[in-house]
Formats: structure tokens, C-alpha cells, sequence
């Protein structure tokens, strides 16, 4: 991965934000240490992506659920104690 120190990064910071954009991420360093990596926006990192349907069987609904405990509840909103 390239590394550019500050001075660099500014000097051609605009070529480097479009390279970053086109999937060829950097690194910023000050003094030869590394102080920043600039990556793609759109980019996501490996294993933080969600999967849609990951618990698919995992879990039961029951068939009631749009109504249960539905007196409590409106009990609840009337303010009365259960």
C-alpha cells in the first residue's frame, strides 16, 4: 500500500483522493510514522457487512403476536396498573 508523508499528501492530495476512489487506498505518515489510511467511501470492510435473512429458521413468530398481551397494553396507555 503507498504511504506519502503530509507534505506529499498535500502537494497531490487531489491525485490521491481520486486513486483512493478508484480502489487504491493510502497512507498519510508524519515523520515515517503512519498517522492515517485514506480508503474508498464506498468501500466496505471485510465482515462488517450485514446479511440480509443471517437468522432464517432461528426464530419463531408467534401467530398471535400482532394481539398479545393486547389488554395489558391498553391498560397500560389508560393508566391503570396491572
Amino acid at each position: 500500500m503507498l504511504a506519502v508523508n503530509i507534505h506529499e499528501a498535500k502537494t497531490h492530495l487531489s491525485r490521491l483522493v481520486e486513486d483512493a476512489a478508484h480502489g487504491k487506498p493510502f497512507i498519510i505518515a508524519k515523520a515515517g510514522k503512519p498517522m492515517v489510511k485514506v480508503i474508498p467511501f464506498s468501500l466496505v470492510e471485510p465482515g462488517s457487512e450485514r446479511r440480509l435473512g443471517f437468522m432464517s429458521g432461528e426464530i419463531s413468530v408467534p401467530d398471535d403476536f400482532d394481539s398479545m398481551h393486547g389488554g395489558a397494553i391498553i391498560a397500560l396507555f389508560d393508566g391503570e396498573e396491572l
